[in-house]
């Protein structure tokens, strides 16, 4: 009996951390790992999958990668999961931070949903990435090596680290 008790004290208590991570800002010194990353937002990763065929792999895999499991300075002050710069035709809020320049502009979202779709939105709206779309929704490794030709990431290694990713952590099975 106490076993029970114990474990849905314990359910109840993740139950509330996860909620608690969808709220406006996240700002706690505990760092997230990549199971509570996963944990946490596989379900926005998947929605968005359905609504726009990126698979729900690749999405985890760059928002781990991106946001280093959501513990990045641009994850945890403007819920930048991806690093999405602003744009010409950004008329969102801002995030300022130093990157490869000094305080490069940064979209800012209100909360990491918001981040998710937006991501989904830029990779569909943007012509250089018009041939992942051709490409099934579980061809993750398609995916990866399609985004780094298509200029997302300058990394040579960058596919490989999505897909090292997509198959230490079995994220294939969210596509």
């Amino acid at each position: 009996m106490p076993h029970k008790l114990l474990a849905i004290l314990l359910l109840l208590v993740l139950a509330s951390c996860h909620n608690k991570l969808h709220k406006r800002h996240v700002r706690t010194s505990h760092k997230f790992t990549t199971e509570e990353y996963v944990a946490t937002y596989k379900r926005i990763a998947r929605k968005e999958m359905k609504k726009h065929g990126i698979p729900a792999s690749i999405t985890l895999a760059q928002g781990i990668l991106e946001s280093s499991n959501g513990n990045s300075e641009l994850a945890r002050r403007a819920n930048n999961h991806f690093g999405i710069k602003c744009t010409n035709g950004w008329s969102g809020r801002t995030y300022h931070v130093d990157d490869d320049k000094p305080n490069e502009c940064f979209r800012r979202y209100k909360h990491a949903a918001a981040s998710f779709e937006d991501h989904s939105r830029f990779l569909a709206d943007h012509k250089r990435y018009a041939k992942l779309f051709e490409l099934d929704s579980d061809d993750y490794k398609g995916w990866a090596k399609g985004l780094k030709k298509a200029g997302y990431a300058t990394n040579p290694k960058y596919p490989q680290l999505l897909m090292n990713l997509i198959e230490k952590y079995e994220l294939y099975k969210y596509d």
